[in-house]
């Protein structure tokens, strides 16, 4: 059986790829990827088993912050590789280490990259993003994975928040939760991570015009600002207060059906957002990059999973 999360992401590329949306449907469709997939990832708090989702101690949570530092890296050393000019190899290392489209919008006004370069990043990352949605639970047999460790794979690889859920629920209801929390540490690296680029570029040096790079308050507010994961509290609050014991299982049940419904909403404005024909238009630098990063992060996933002794 096909889950209706795979099914609206499917309907929706098609959809989109086939007609242009209408203007008056693009804010129902920015409200539904949105702000309806952040409350229903709030709403997931009340029905994670929160002890189980802790299993692995805080080994994971240090973890992910070294792949994400060493995915970052190794990332924009391929975007380097392949061509890409600086400002653009950063925007793409940090959508595949961090959190797909949200970090490049993040990053962008910190760094100084243009709308040319934003759309550039943003283009192929969204359409590779969809295809590993689909194509990662195909790894689970020949890897030997369980539930968790796949949890724990799709939340360190997988690009956005909704694609988590996309390609982790349809396979067990563990391997969602599990993936969703990993993911979720992995967003709260976005803050440091944009912190880190307005500081570098307050030092004294030069752009990629060769100008010197100016740094300004306003610019780390404006790259912060764009994504205040304020989802992030609420579902770990949702979590231990459901973990207190504190709500009764009808809620419980309520909060989950409310989820279910409001994350297939947000699947399908996933899908309205891919335009297959952007791959296309996306530069064999930005392919090579994009889809190499992508083959580091599982690898470096895997080999995190086994050491930390995750079963």
């Amino acid at each position: 059986m096909v889950e209706a999360l795979v099914v609206a992401i499917i309907l929706g590329m098609l959809v989109r790829t086939a007609w242009a949306i209408p203007l008056a449907a693009e804010p129902g469709v920015r409200l539904a990827g949105k702000g309806l997939l952040e409350l229903a990832v709030c709403l997931m708090g009340l029905s994670v088993d929160l002890p189980l989702l802790l299993a692995a101690g805080p080994a994971l949570a240090v973890g992910v912050t070294l792949l994400v530092v060493v995915g970052l890296g190794l990332s924009y050393l391929l975007g380097r590789t392949f061509g890409l000019p600086h400002k653009l190899a950063v925007l793409v290392a940090c959508g595949n280490a961090i959190c797909g489209n949200s970090a490049i919008a993040a990053v962008a006004p910190v760094i100084g990259a243009d709308a040319e370069q934003v759309g550039s990043a943003i283009a192929f990352t969204a359409i590779l993003g969809v295809a590993v949605v689909l194509g990662l639970p195909f790894l689970i047999a020949p890897l030997g994975l369980s539930f968790y460790q796949y949890g724990v794979l799709t939340g360190l690889t997988v690009y956005a928040v909704p694609q988590v859920l996309a390609a982790a629920f349809p396979v067990s209801v563990l391997s969602g939760q599990v993936g969703t929390l990993v993911k979720l540490i992995r967003v709260l690296m976005l803050g440091p991570v944009v912190l880190f680029f307005a500081l570098r570029r307050s030092s004294p040096g030069r752009d990629d015009s060769g100008n010197v790079a100016a740094f300004s308050p306003r610019s780390l507010i404006q790259g912060i600002g764009l994504y205040v994961p304020w989802f992030i509290v609420g579902f770990l609050l949702l979590a231990a207060f459901r973990a207190a014991g504190w709500m009764p299982d009808t809620g419980v049940r309520l909060a989950h059906q409310a989820a279910t419904v409001l994350t297939i909403a947000a699947m399908a404005a996933l899908g309205l957002g891919c335009d297959l024909r952007a791959i296309a238009r996306a530069g064999a630098g930005i392919v090579a990059t994009v889809v190499g990063s992508l083959i580091v992060l599982i690898t470096l996933s895997l080999i995190l999973i086994r050491l930390l002794g995750i079963s």
